[in-house]
């Protein structure tokens, strides 16, 4: 797999990271890890699509309200 980020890389607990896993079929390529060692695989297309969607700020009223609680 091919390391693309390191989200948070603050602290030395593992940060959930973004790998493209090059051998995967094309709906499972793209591949999060978390610091609890779970995964999630997804398509280039997903991906795509909920960057837009963090890019558009529609995630901004989940995250703020997460953050708050």
């Amino acid at each position: 797999m091919r390391h693309i980020a390191t989200f948070c890389g603050q602290c030395n607990c593992g940060c959930p990271e973004l790998y493209i896993d090059d051998a995967a079929p094309p709906e499972r390529r793209v591949v999060l890890t978390d610091d609890f060692g779970q995964r999630v695989q997804m398509s280039v297309a997903q991906l795509a699509d909920l960057v837009a969607e963090a890019r558009s700020g529609a995630l901004d009223e989940v995250v703020g309200s997460v953050a708050t609680g």
